[in-house]
């Protein structure tokens, strides 16, 4: 049974976007069975063309991408969350909506790269290291035996995700 991530941040537009992409990626060279979504409380509209620029050089398909609401995954018919990781401290402090199946939940949180001086070059560099930094906890994720454990024992292991 697929183990679903939703990763979330206020705007759905860098670095949730660059976590379900890395999410996605590793999980289907490593042959797990996860799949990773990322939504917003507040989405943009629009991802960051510099988030799909560190994912492309990355080799991570961003076909079909786009900001959206967490709403979608509250509607009827949306998969069934595993897990629900925030990587943005604003998302964090929200209040959630209320996940069908009571998923584990945990903050991950990065420092926006949108915010990166040094103009456009900085900020390719920023987000670079922002999904690098994203890809290695997503591969710690992917490390962790999701299908046999409990959600006591699940939290805590992306707690101690966290801590590495």
């Amino acid at each position: 049974m697929t183990t679903n991530v939703l990763i979330l941040c206020t705007h759905n537009s860098a670095r949730s976007v660059l976590a379900e992409g890395m999410l996605n990626h590793w999980a289907q060279k490593l042959g797990k069975d996860v799949r990773a979504y990322s939504a917003g409380s507040a989405p943009s509209g629009r991802i960051n063309p510099f988030a799909l620029e560190a994912l492309a050089n990355a080799g991570v398909d961003t076909e079909g991408y786009r900001s959206k609401s967490w709403d979608e995954f509250t509607a009827d018919g949306a998969p069934r969350m595993r897990i629900v990781i925030t990587v943005c401290d604003s998302a964090a402090a929200e209040q959630c909506p209320l996940w069908p199946g009571s998923p584990v939940k945990v903050h991950w949180g990065y420092a926006d790269p949108s915010n990166a001086p040094g103009g456009d070059e900085g900020k390719r560099q920023t987000f670079e290291l922002t999904r690098q930094a994203i890809g290695y906890r997503m591969l710690q994720l992917l490390a962790v035996p999701l299908d046999r454990l409990s959600d006591a024992e699940l939290q805590h292991a992306l707690n101690d995700i966290l801590k590495s």
